[in-house]
C-alpha cells in the first residue's frame, strides 16, 4: 500500500481547505521559481526520466509529448497548453477531485508545463456539468494572480504566463483533443482530421499540447522529489502513482491514489485488497460476487464504457435499457452475476 509520505494528492478527500494558504502549507507553490530555473529542456528530460505517462487514457509518454513543441515560438505564432478537464467517460471522477480539493496543484503544474513547452498561456477546458468545480477553479486562479504566481513575471521568474478557464457546454465529443480545440475557438465541437496534429497546428492554428489534469498536476512534485522517486513506483513502462476511481457494485465509491501497476487485472485485485473498508461487499453480502473489474476508457477491455458482455451467456432484456444497480445477470449456472467498475 502506498505510504502517506509518498502521496502527491494529500487533500484528495477535501479534509482541508482548497485555498492558496492551505495549499502552500501542503507544499504547493514551494519555491516554484527554482523549478523554472532548471530550464525548459531540463524539465522535459526529467519528466521523461520519471516515466510519467498521460493519465487521460491513452498513456502516451508525457515528456515525449512535451518535446514535440517548437523550441522557438514567435509572438505571431505562440504556443499553447490545453488542459483537458472535460471528464465525461462513464466512471470517470478523478479530475474533479483534484479541481475541487487541490486546484493549486493543477495551476502550479500548468505553469511548470507551460514553461517547459515555452507556451504563452494555458486553457483549462472544464466539463460544463462541473459547476462547483469550475467556481473553485475560477477562485483559485484569482488567488494565484493576486499573489503574483501567474500572469506577468510569474513567481518572479521573468516568465509571463496566463491561465484561462473555459467551461464546456456538456458535449461528450469535446473530450477528444481536436474537438476540444474547435470548441475553444467558438466552433461546433467536432474532431479535426489529422494531420496536422495539434503540436503543429492546434489552437488558433498555433502549436498546442493537450494534456489531462492529473498529468499536469503531478509535474511539480516529480521535479521536487526527483524523477527516480516517481519511477520507483509501479512497473516498467507503467511507472509512478495513479488515481484509481472505484464505483459500481461497491458500498463506498471512492478515488484512491496507489502505485500504478501492470497488467491491469493485477492492479484491480491489488486495489480491492488494499482498500477493503472502502469497497466492502456486494449488497447481497457475498464477497465472491465482486469479480474482475473493468476500466472504462482503458485499453484492456473492448468497449470504451468499460462494459463487458458475459462470456458464454447473454444479457437479460432489462439490461438493454439500463439497470439501476449495475448488475449483469448471466444465464448460466455458476457464473458470477456482478461486476465492479474501476477506472484508472
Amino acid at each position: 500500500m502506498l505510504a502517506d509520505k509518498d502521496r502527491i494528492f494529500t487533500n484528495l478527500y477535501g479534509y482541508q481547505p482548497w485555498t492558496l494558504d492551505a495549499a502552500i502549507k501542503r507544499g504547493a507553490w514551494d519555491n516554484t521559481k527554482k523549478l523554472l530555473e532548471l530550464g525548459p529542456d531540463t524539465i522535459i528530460e526529467k519528466i521523461k526520466a520519471s516515466g510519467l505517462r498521460g493519465r487521460g487514457g491513452a498513456g502516451f509518454p508525457t515528456g515525449m509529448k512535451w518535446s514535440f513543441m517548437p523550441k522557438n515560438p514567435t509572438p505571431e505564432r505562440p504556443s499553447f497548453l490545453v488542459i483537458n478537464a472535460d471528464e465525461s467517460e462513464p466512471g470517470s471522477c478523478k479530475d474533479r477531485e483534484i479541481i475541487r480539493h487541490d486546484p493549486h496543484l493543477l495551476l502550479e503544474g500548468a505553469l511548470v508545463a507551460g514553461f517547459a513547452m515555452r507556451a504563452r498561456a494555458a486553457y483549462i477546458y472544464i466539463r460544463g456539468e462541473y459547476i462547483r468545480e469550475a467556481e473553485t477553479l475560477f477562485k483559485a486562479i484569482e488567488e494565484a494572480y493576486a499573489k503574483g504566481l501567474l500572469g506577468k513575471n510569474a513567481c518572479g521568474s521573468g516568465y509571463d504566463f496566463d491561465v484561462f478557464c473555459h467551461r464546456g457546454a456538456g458535449a461528450y465529443i469535446c473530450g477528444e483533443e481536436t474537438a476540444m480545440i474547435e470548441s475553444l475557438e467558438g466552433k461546433k465541437g467536432q474532431p479535426r482530421l489529422k494531420p496536422p496534429f495539434p503540436a503543429g497546428a492546434g489552437l488558433y492554428g498555433c502549436p498546442t499540447t493537450v494534456n489531462n489534469v492529473e498529468s499536469i498536476a503531478v509535474a511539480p512534485t516529480i521535479l521536487r522529489r526527483s524523477p527516480e522517486w516517481f519511477a520507483s513506483f509501479g512497473r516498467e513502462n507503467n511507472k509512478g502513482t495513479k488515481l484509481f476511481q472505484i464505483s459500481g457494485h461497491v458500498e463506498k465509491p471512492c478515488v484512491v491514489e496507489e502505485s500504478d501497476v501492470d497488467p491491469v487485472p493485477r492492479a484491480d485485485r491489488e486495489a480491492l485488497r488494499r482498500h477493503p473498508r472502502r469497497l466492502g461487499q456486494s449488497p447481497r453480502g457475498d464477497p465472491r460476487r465482486l469479480v474482475g473489474p473493468a476500466r472504462p476508457g482503458g485499453a484492456d477491455h473492448g468497449r470504451a464504457d468499460g462494459f463487458r458482455r458475459p462470456q458464454g451467456g447473454r444479457i437479460g432484456p432489462r439490461h438493454r435499457g439500463g439497470d439501476r444497480d449495475g448488475q449483469v445477470h448471466r444465464h448460466r449456472e455458476g457464473d458470477q452475476p456482478h461486476q465492479l467498475f474501476l477506472q484508472a
